[in-house]
């Protein structure tokens, strides 16, 4: 028998996405003077406040309010009707120094002995389901959004749009697990209030409220749908025809929203950042840290070795779990599940065996296998930190070594560039050598 399967994405607007890209920019901005950083940074935001808390190790100064207001802006807040905008907002810093109890135990004279920034487990998941390894109900509900921030920053289709929103996709699967409907979809937009009531009467302001649901239901069929569908390869386009239930803004009208309407923190939506309930999640969030801290690190590097098992052909769907001691560089245990759907004659213990010989899994290794000390972190913390294509871009920085170089920009000022990868851990550049290992 069949079985349904459900999973929900946030918008960039959402209040703990809000406080994810304020985490991640401060983040990046500390990384950009001194790689070295250690930053531990977390975000509160609420009607007209954001609150900047946590620990840095770092010679770099950073103007936290500018870089507040900067994420606020691009984000769009920028509108004194959602009571919370990126000008007029307060913003306090409670950042500290990073305590050298936790510190002592990171930093070390050797630096390829550096190591784990704390105890715990992170997990990696990866599957056939879409092109890009990830469970389809989060790959469209992540597709779903971020297209309906393209129409909303594109101001024409939907010009009522604000932005706070979230997205949820149940897929209907059959006995072999392979989706084969979509079963409902739940949009919920923050919007204008774009339609008013002719009177005060409850009546008068419930048709109004039932105008403008419909209206933004009509505007979603008509032109996100599409859009959506569009976006994904051929082979799932199906899906959207085999009839599937559209809720939107089940509740009425949305127009409080965003900080103004819930209060939002930094790591409250792990499971959007990652696979949307497949698989597992070790319960450490990624935004506001540096690489130092496995929770981030470690949770990158088990997804490059699921994603890259999978397309080398070793099984169709896998879960890596690797566990730290804090201040130890060797992972204490690393466990494969393959579901049942290994291709090799091997069971996940010896699976797991092997991936230890090819995978160095220390810190030190994770953060030079992905380039985790360049201020890469910002674009990771909206519409999910796996999945992703990687791509290489100029960035600047504010220190030379042997990667930077001098880049002349307006008026003759001179500053430092390097060529930067975002999203290395998606790269499939160990599946030759999987298969190589594994006799594929």
């Amino acid at each position: 028998m069949g079985y349904l399967f459900t999973s929900e994405s946030v918008s960039e607007g959402h209040p703990d996405k809000v406080s994810d890209q304020i985490s991640d920019a401060l983040l990046d901005e500390f990384l950009r003077q001194d790689p070295d950083s250690k930053v531990a940074c977390e975000t509160l935001v609420t009607t007209g406040l954001v609150v900047c808390a946590g620990e840095v190790k770092t010679k770099a100064w950073v103007d936290i309010q500018n870089v507040v207001r900067d994420v606020l802006k691009e984000i769009g807040y920028t509108n004194s009707a959602y009571k919370f905008e990126a000008d007029s907002c307060g913003v306090i810093s409670a950042i500290h120094e990073q305590s050298p109890d936790i510190n002592q135990g990171v930093e070390r004279e050797k630096e390829e002995e550096q190591g784990a920034g704390d105890q715990g487990m992170m997990f990696g998941y990866a599957s056939r389901e879409t092109d890009e390894y990830m469970p389809l109900s989060l790959d469209l509900s992540h597709i779903l959004l971020q297209e309906l921030a393209a129409i909303r920053k594109e101001g024409k289709l939907m010009p009522y749009l604000r932005p706070d929103s979230k997205a949820q996709v149940t897929v209907e699967y059959d006995d072999n697990h392979q989706p084969i409907r979509l079963e409902t979809i739940v949009v919920s937009t923050q919007h204008d209030e774009f339609v008013l009531p002719a009177g005060k009467t409850k009546e008068e302001k419930q048709k109004a409220e039932k105008e403008m649901q419909e209206k933004i239901k009509t505007d979603i069929e008509k032109f996100l749908i599409p859009r959506a569908a569009d976006i994904l390869p051929e082979r799932l386009r199906p899906l959207f025809n085999n009839g599937f239930r559209l809720l939107v803004n089940p509740t009425g009208k949305f127009v409080i929203g965003g900080p103004h309407g819930d209060s939002g923190v930094t790591g409250r939506k792990i499971i959007v950042d990652t696979y949307g309930g497949k698989g597992a999640h070790g319960g450490g969030a990624f935004s506001g840290k540096d690489a130092s801290k496995v929770d981030r690190s470690a949770a990158y590097a088990t997804r490059h070795i699921a994603k890259n098992m999978v397309a080398a052909g070793i099984a169709d769907e896998v879960l890596v779990q690797v566990a730290y001691a804090i201040g130890v560089a060797e992972p204490v245990g690393l466990y494969i599940n393959t579901y049942g759907t290994a291709k090799v004659n091997l069971s996940d213990m010896e699976i797991a065996e092997k991936i230890k010989e090819i995978f160095d899994l220390k810190p030190y290794a994770i953060i030079n296998r992905f380039g985790l000390k360049n201020p890469i972190f910002l674009p990771t913390c909206t519409y999910g930190h796996f999945g992703r294509t990687p791509f290489t871009r100029e960035v600047e920085v504010k220190y030379q070594d042997k990667d930077t170089h001098e880049k002349v920009i307006e008026n003759g000022h001179k500053v430092f560039v390097k060529d930067v990868e975002f999203f290395a851990w998606e790269k499939l550049d160990y599946v030759d050598r999987l298969r190589s290992e594994f006799g594929k």
